[in-house]
């Protein structure tokens, strides 16, 4: 027998005990309960004279009610010290024989886990903790399954993403994380809306893939017949409600990618994808900026951010660098010369085969070509060379805001071309912490060109994906004004503002391999 299912025989016990008091184990309405933290705010210690007009407070006048969480008992006879967890935090509930009577009984029935609500008088202990001392007990859950061993919560990882329930309750820290992630989005909706940004909503499950090269999850629809996906962007029916004129729209949903789990990805993740008519990358760029910085300042104590064993620093003006540079700076490799840069990823296949095969793994939505056969590099198309050379030696040493703007054009799909060179195009993708945060694009708005392009991309796919969005290639042609268009990863940025390490850890109940429950 498992040490909890004997725990829970011994708890069952007391639930059965409970009963016999007539009492319900499983509770009901409670009113008046305040949250921990605000009585704690509120408590006078000692008298307040009259002022103003205003009527004595006396010391014993401050009462107090309370539900939360049993995270610490202990039993000293008479007395029952109890410290009670809600959602704000702690406080400290003082339970005696003297002041509950008839109560007392179910008092000695409390057990670490059990919810409860307390209401009495509020003061200090002689060790300076306020304390509710209750005279009016109530129990609100009977817990049958015991908490964590230690009051400071679960250790072990695993048993933390798949019991969030408890990980909630049982690490402080983990409620707060949580807190701040819902405070950041809510913020960033605030931010958008006063920016003159409509919220809208679009469709989850999409006839055609599209928006993003990804590979799709795939469902059926029984009614219609028909294979459905759930959607890997939304971008193309945002798109279509700028030709129907939602001049500036936004929408913060989740996506689904049919790939791999890393500490930076999860297959359902959510996104701030926004487009702007009349912009571009660079007004992105600002928006995009402006956004985080605001972010920074209001949930972090400085522009100086710890992020694992990293710092950031979130000073203004960002590091705004080209591709090309980029690929100079960190490979040695000049962007045109693709024999230099095929004999550079040769090298990076022979001397770090291990960082090449991590990269594989863990890789979602740029898909790295790079496999350990030199003969297969020769069969790359140049593009697809580049960008895993710029993947394995450029991306580890952003650490500092760093927007990297003009990408090959061949990479972008969705991207209207650099004026003042076509072998590039209006994107940027802005790294911090060695991690892609946010991706962006000045908007590609020609049908045909988007055609053309769009038949390059389906060369080579899959044959049940290789299917044209041929009704977002008809919007086009009614007319899509010139716009900018942005993408902010919202787990990997509260990561960056939590200083999580892992995006399980900013994700309530990430995807985790099923439980052999049979071990």
């Amino acid at each position: 027998m498992k040490d909890t299912d004997k725990f829970e025989i011994q708890r069952r016990g007391k639930l059965e005990r409970v009963k016999q008091l007539d009492i319900d184990p499983y509770g009901g309405r409670y009113e008046g309960a305040e949250t921990a933290e605000a009585i704690k705010r509120r408590f006078i210690d000692g008298d307040v004279p009259a002022s103003a007009g205003m009527t004595p407070l006396r010391k014993q006048e401050q009462q107090a009610n309370c539900a939360g969480r049993i995270v610490l008992l202990r039993d000293i006879g008479k007395l029952i010290f109890i410290t009670l967890r809600d959602w704000s935090g702690t406080i400290q509930v003082g339970l005696s024989k003297k002041l509950l009577a008839q109560q007392w009984q179910l008092a000695k029935l409390l057990e670490l886990g059990d919810i409860i609500g307390a209401a009495g008088q509020l003061g200090k202990t002689k060790t300076g903790e306020i304390t509710i001392w209750a005279d009016n007990l109530t129990l609100l859950s009977k817990s049958l399954l015991p908490p964590p061993e230690k009051f400071h919560g679960l250790a072990d990882i695993d048993l933390r993403y798949r019991q969030r329930y408890v990980d909630l309750w049982a690490n402080p820290e983990v409620m707060e994380r949580f807190k701040k992630r819902s405070a950041i989005i809510s913020t960033i909706r605030k931010f958008l809306e006063d920016k003159g940004f409509l919220e809208v909503e679009t469709p989850m499950m999409q006839t055609i893939a599209g928006g993003a090269a990804a590979k799709p999850f795939i469902t059926h629809h029984n009614s219609l017949d028909m294979d459905l996906f759930l959607r890997i962007a939304p971008e193309l029916f945002l798109k279509r409600l700028l030709v129907g004129g939602m001049e500036k729209v936004f929408e913060i949903n989740r996506n689904f990618r049919n790939e791999g789990l890393s500490r930076q990805h999860n297959p359902e993740f959510t996104m701030l994808e926004l487009y702007q008519a009349y912009a571009d990358y660079s007004v992105m760029m600002d928006l995009t900026e402006e956004i985080i910085s605001s972010l920074v300042k209001e949930y972090c104590e400085s522009s100086q951010v710890k992020f694992g064993d990293m710092k950031i620093d979130f000073s203004q003006p960002w590091r705004r660098a080209k591709y090309a540079e980029l690929l100079k700076e960190y490979s040695g490799c000049d962007i045109n010369d693709i024999t230099a840069i095929r004999a550079r990823v040769k090298e990076l296949i022979i001397d770090k085969g291990l960082l090449v095969n991590e990269k594989r793994k863990t890789q979602s939505k740029k898909q790295s070509s790079i496999i350990n056969n030199q003969l297969s590099i020769d069969s790359m198309d140049d593009v697809v060379v580049i960008n895993d050379l710029f993947e394995h030696t450029v991306e580890g040493n952003l650490i500092d805001p760093t927007f990297v703007i003009d990408y090959p054009a061949a990479l972008c799909p969705l991207t209207k071309r650099s004026k003042d060179n076509p072998k590039y195009a209006e994107r940027f993708e802005l790294f911090i912490g060695k991690m892609e945060l946010a991706n962006a694009y000045t908007e590609l708005n020609d049908p045909a060109v988007q055609e053309e392009n769009f038949r390059m991309q389906l060369r080579g796919q899959e044959e049940s994906m290789a299917t044209m969005d041929a009704d977002f290639i008809t919007a086009l042609k009614y007319g899509m004004p010139p716009a900018g268009g942005l993408g902010i990863g919202i787990d990997r940025l509260v990561m960056v503002l939590t200083g999580a390490a892992s995006i399980r850890d900013v994700v309530l109940f990430p995807l985790l391999r099923t439980e052999d429950r049979g071990k």
